[in-house]
């Protein structure tokens, strides 16, 4: 059975990418790990490393983009935890056997290799998840 390795990250949606490390970096001390555009996502993202976890800032870069409409619809802040996996697929099979709703029923692939997929905030009480496989 595929099992949970670990909580990821934690996701906060940002309008302000600079206002938003004044925060997490400047003020908390909080080192950015990784700062880059993810194009697929239409989105800016930070990552900030914390004990065996990361913060990740997440910012749209497009008036079209999903980050953009959730931005829109309910301003900054969270959006999603992340939770490693040991077998995304059979996760992804076994959520969907338990009729558990997806939005992505099968994995996407990061430019480093990782897989992903998110499952929908109607199946796990108001909370975007998204499961990851390193």
């Amino acid at each position: 059975m595929p099992r949970i390795k670990a909580i990821n990250h934690i996701a906060v949606v940002v309008d302000d990418m600079e206002k938003s490390l004044a925060f997490w970096r400047d003020a908390l001390g909080i080192e950015v790990h990784e700062l880059h555009d993810v194009p697929v996502e239409k989105s800016q993202v930070a990552f900030l490393p914390l004990a065996g976890s990361e913060v990740e800032l997440v910012r749209p870069t497009s008036e079209d983009s999903g980050i953009a409409k959730y931005l829109a619809k309910r301003g900054p802040g969270m959006h999603h935890i992340c939770l490693e996996v040991d077998d995304i697929s059979a996760m992804l099979a076994r959520l969907k056997s338990m009729g558990i709703r997806l939005i992505n029923e099968e994995p996407r692939t990061t430019a480093d290799g990782r897989k992903y997929a998110f499952v929908h905030p109607e199946s796990t009480s108001g909370v975007l998840v998204e499961l990851v496989q390193i």
